[in-house]
């Protein structure tokens, strides 16, 4: 270990990035998490329709970016005040801002949970690639868990990526060899 890195172990200011930044990405896996079901219906509705031969109107645009995060309850568009991540959460009281509908208290542990990890990687892997390489890989994960509980489904869109990415990863034995790597994504998919 070089004596650049041992001084950022040392200092308290990489796990904090760290946690801030997972703060910040757990709230955009929440967003994933939420709309990517939704997004994925959409498109089986338009395949199906088209397979019978029908015409369905198009809805409006819906993805990650847009709409613009609202209360799902009552449609109030979200603030940026309102949509600090776990602070906003504690200072609503779990709830809506206009229509007090309550809040689930998944989106702080989402939140909270990513920030955690990454802590945990910088603790373990310093400022390294192995350390960018478990953030995504986490992140990733998290996502797929939450939809997982939720709609017992793995979409596509991130799991054929995070194969991808974790065989790149590891062609020089980041965390595991290459032929394990590859053996365990065989084993991985044979058993689905």
């Amino acid at each position: 270990m070089d004596p650049l890195e041992e001084l950022i172990r040392a200092q308290p200011g990489l796990s904090i990035a760290l946690g801030v930044l997972g703060l910040v990405v757990g709230s955009f896996l929440n967003v994933v998490i939420h709309r990517l079901p939704k997004m994925m219906e959409r498109q089986w509705e338009r395949e199906c329709a088209e397979f019978v031969g029908e015409y369905l109107h198009e809805p409006k645009p819906y993805s990650l970016a847009f709409p613009g995060s609202h209360c799902p309850s009552c449609g109030a568009e979200i603030t940026a005040l309102q949509n600090i991540p776990v602070l906003s959460y504690l200072f609503l009281r779990g709830r809506c801002a206009k229509c007090g509908v309550a809040i689930s208290i998944r989106y702080p542990l989402i939140e909270l949970l990513t920030a955690t990890i990454w802590i945990l990687c910088g603790l373990s892997f310093g400022v390294s690639n192995a350390l960018a390489a478990a953030m995504l890989l986490t992140g990733v994960l998290i996502a797929l868990t939450a939809i997982d509980l939720d709609h017992q489904l793995l979409p596509d869109s991130l799991t054929l990526p995070l194969l991808w990415v974790g065989l790149l990863i590891n062609i020089d034995a980041t965390f595991v060899s290459l032929e394990s790597a590859v053996l365990g994504a065989v084993f991985g998919y044979l058993c689905l």
